[in-house]
């Protein structure tokens, strides 16, 4: 007889919840008709981080994909008219990347859309639950290990 792996069911249902995070907010989504991938709902939102906008050597690396990638994904972005290339005013052969009107709107769009499915994920849980979840989930997202006392 085998014995239970804790750290593989944690494991589970933590890609299940992941799982069901993605599709709830893509069934929210799909009712705004926005016409975002989940990819460049990430650009957008990586975008918006930055102070002045970046070259798009720069979002590659901050999202941890080819560059070839993010070229694709502002293709269809620039054609929808939520992002536009700008010249680098330092060095015209350098090419930024910067939110529109109508990108930072979808970006207002999407934020209470991912709020939305938040709600509903975690509308089973008290307050009190809510709380330590909340302190789990900074634990996890820091990679610092809780020191009890």
């Amino acid at each position: 007889m085998t014995t239970p792996d804790p750290d593989g069911l944690l494991a589970e249902q933590l890609l299940r919840l992941t799982r069901r995070v993605h599709r709830i907010q893509k069934r929210h989504l799909e009712g705004r008709e926005l016409g975002i991938t989940p990819a460049q709902s990430r650009l957008l939102r990586t975008l918006a981080h930055y102070g002045s906008p970046p070259r798009m050597a720069d979002l590659a690396e901050r999202l941890e994909v080819v560059p070839r990638a993010v070229t694709t994904l502002v293709d269809a972005l620039e054609a929808s008219g939520k992002v536009r290339r700008v010249p680098d005013p330092a060095n015209r052969r350098v090419i930024r990347i910067e939110l529109t009107d109508d990108g930072r709107g979808a970006l207002r769009t999407l934020r209470a859309v991912r709020r939305s499915a938040a709600e509903e994920i975690l509308a089973p849980l008290t307050p009190e639950q809510r709380q330590v979840l909340g302190g789990l989930l900074d634990t996890l997202i820091d990679g610092e290990p809780v020191r009890s006392c």
